[in-house]
């Protein structure tokens, strides 16, 4: 019998792209996934590449301080959104509905927890966000990307899931023509950098700064610089002889991880989910602005069974930079060999698969 889930998926990349991934699972299994984004743009733009999938978009509501002035509009809002969810849920027929996290979601668990259908949070961080610790009260099950989450959820329902890839992310690709897309050279060792849907600048220096350094190492670079930072980073590699792909954003993601042989990135979720299944060994460099420095404790997660090293921004430099490259990319030793293995050994591939089955099989 064919399960029709509502899930609510929108507002950031790391939310989105995970319910795209459970929606195309649910699809090929015989489901009938329909997706509540918002109406950001990185929703807009990212729906379209998946015409297959049936959607809505609901205006973001994102919870401002409590006694901020927008708490108004903002309670006006979540009340009008949840209204429409629960209209939806019922004209739908929805057996269940799924919150990928952030406050999209929230007023549809609420909606499908009162219409009386099975609702289920996914959490893929280390610590909680506040949206989903607020919906656990309407979940039926709590699944969570990591072990560690586990603890915040008391007397819940939990089961660990994976944070779910990508579908283009499970296809099979050939390093040499990983290569050859990005201009590079297959003799040489290759740095990846990026900086997720927020919070690139930071990265962006450093690397820009360490740049002769590379060069003297013999690495490549393919630097995913975010769009606002673009045009000051291609400036600056201009100016130094090193072979490299810049570019602002990357669609071929899959060609990237194939590729590099070592990453710098920051530590969203989602991120870590896909180095770990490529078992890249990772510079990781927490956004320092992130709710409740969830970043943090999610790169703690990988540097403590040694997949990865924690770096905070305000301790990096090009010297210390070098050093810990230099240290990954010795042959010498078999730092990177076991660094690899401990990454490889942090991948679940088949999340969003998990997560339809626990729908499938959750009664109500």
């Amino acid at each position: 019998m064919s399960v029709r889930v509502v899930i609510a998926c929108g507002g950031t990349g790391g939310h989105l792209f995970p319910g795209i991934a459970v929606a195309e699972c649910l699809l090929n299994a015989g489901g009938d996934p329909l997706l509540i984004i918002s109406e950001k743009e990185i929703d807009e733009i990212a729906i379209q590449n998946h015409k297959q999938l049936e959607y809505v978009s609901l205006p973001s509501i994102g919870m401002p301080k409590i006694y901020s002035p927008k708490m108004l509009s903002f309670v006006f809002r979540y009340i009008k959104s949840y209204f429409f969810c629960k209209k939806l849920i019922r004209d739908s027929e929805a057996n269940a509905v799924l919150g990928m996290g952030g406050f999209t979601s929230l007023p549809a668990l609420m909606a499908g927890q009162k219409v009386g259908v099975k609702t289920f949070i996914h959490e893929s961080n280390a610590y909680p966000g506040k949206a989903n610790r607020v919906a656990s009260r309407w979940a039926d099950t709590v699944l969570l990307g990591l072990e560690s989450c586990r603890q915040h959820f008391p007397g819940k329902n939990v089961e660990v899931v994976g944070t779910p890839l990508r579908g283009t992310l499970k296809e099979s690709c050939d390093r040499n023509q990983a290569i050859e897309h990005f201009n590079l050279s297959t003799e040489k060792k290759t740095l990846l950098v990026i900086g997720g849907s927020q919070g690139a600048y930071g990265i962006n220096s450093i690397i820009i700064k360490s740049l002769s350094n590379f060069k003297d190492l013999g690495v490549q670079v393919i630097h995913i610089t975010g769009p606002a930072d673009y045009d000051r980073v291609r400036s600056l590699y201009e100016g130094v002889k090193i072979k490299s792909y810049v570019a602002p954003f990357c669609d071929k993601m899959q060609f990237a991880y194939v590729a590099c042989d070592v990453a710098i990135a920051r530590s969203g979720a989602s991120s870590l989910a896909e180095l770990s299944s490529y078992g890249i060994p990772s510079i990781l460099v927490p956004y320092p602005y992130a709710t409740d420095d969830h970043q943090t404790l999610n790169a703690l997660v990988y540097s403590e069974v040694g997949a990865a090293f924690l770096k905070q921004e305000r301790e990096m430099n090009s010297s210390e930079l070098t050093n810990v490259l230099s240290q990954l990319l010795d042959s010498s030793n078999d730092t990177y060999e076991k660094m690899s293995s401990a990454m490889r050994k942090m991948a679940v591939i088949d999340a969003a698969e998990n997560i339809c089955e626990q729908i499938q099989l959750s009664p109500k």
